[in-house]
């Protein structure tokens, strides 16, 4: 498993902290031996790089995320993304969008035959309590991320939005616009074994791109995060989802993000040992 820190914040300030979150999530895993299946956790021994950005120049560290990041993708089975704010999801699901792309591309330059073997569909599943969507602007924030993917031609009907429950009138229009599927938090907890089948279903025949915003776990569990959400995921809950999410084998990449490690050292680092967890899981 190869780790990626990414400390890229833009959120006007309200996010600041998260920047650091990808530090204090390493040194945490420290006191993780094993994960749940019983396979050795050794922090020092990680694959471990960190993509250094200027978080005073949006721009640039968007270009370099997004070119680290495809390059990233080329070379490596399978990668953990360490955020920063959700900002970060934008240009990495656009390098992940454009691999797929070039992996078509790749497959048709070899052979006509092959392209419905080797070609890849670009599949996107975010647990986020809220869904990111306002208007994109030039440069992403952790409010319209999603958005600017789409407007970067992200096929609308592979994603996949998992426990939404504070969304602003202008986002739920723009999901409905675009018929952008959503699993809400009763349908995850009416029957939480079918509900994970049909998340896993979904990604069937896909490469998947997993982007989990930790506000999705209720803040009794998760309380560190810029907008605490009431009536998340128990963190149980969502380990049990991560589990068996794990086992597709088309999983090509995971970012973790709005984790914010200052606040965080109030609340006994709960959350930052939530996420380290969380890593130790997806190993």
């Amino acid at each position: 498993m190869f780790i990626v820190k990414i400390p890229a914040i833009n959120a006007f300030g309200i996010t600041e902290g998260c920047e650091r979150a990808g530090d204090a999530i390493i040194k945490e895993m420290k006191n993780i031996w094993a994960n749940e299946s019983g396979k050795p956790v050794n922090a020092d021994s990680f694959d471990l790089e960190e993509i250094h950005i200027d978080n005073f120049d949006l721009e640039k560290t968007n270009k370099l995320i997004y070119e680290n990041s495809l390059e990233i993708f080329e070379t490596k089975p399978k990668t953990i993304f360490l955020g920063g704010d959700h900002s970060i999801s934008s240009p990495i699901v656009k390098a992940f969008l454009d691999y797929c792309k070039n992996q078509k591309r790749v497959s048709q330059v070899h052979s006509a035959s092959s392209v419905n073997s080797q070609s890849k569909e670009p599949c996107l599943i975010v647990f986020d309590a809220h869904p990111d969507c306002m208007p994109a602007k030039k440069i992403s924030t952790h409010e319209d991320w999603l958005s600017a993917v789409i407007e970067h031609g992200f096929p609308t009907k592979n994603i996949l939005l998992v426990g939404i429950r504070n969304s602003d009138p202008e986002e739920n229009t723009f999901l409905k616009e675009r018929k952008i599927k959503i699993i809400p938090m009763n349908q995850l907890l009416d029957d939480l074994r079918e509900t994970c089948d049909i998340i896993m279903e979904f990604s069937k025949g896909k490469e998947l791109y997993l982007s989990i915003d930790i506000d999705v776990i209720d803040p009794a569990f998760a309380p560190s995060t810029g907008y605490n959400a009431p009536g998340g995921l128990t963190s149980r809950e969502f380990i049990y989802l991560l589990q068996r999410i794990n086992k597709v084998k088309n999983l090509k990449a995971i970012d973790i993000v709005e984790i914010n490690s200052e606040l965080d050292k109030n609340n006994n680092n709960l959350t930052v040992k939530l996420g380290a967890k969380i890593v130790s899981e997806l190993l």
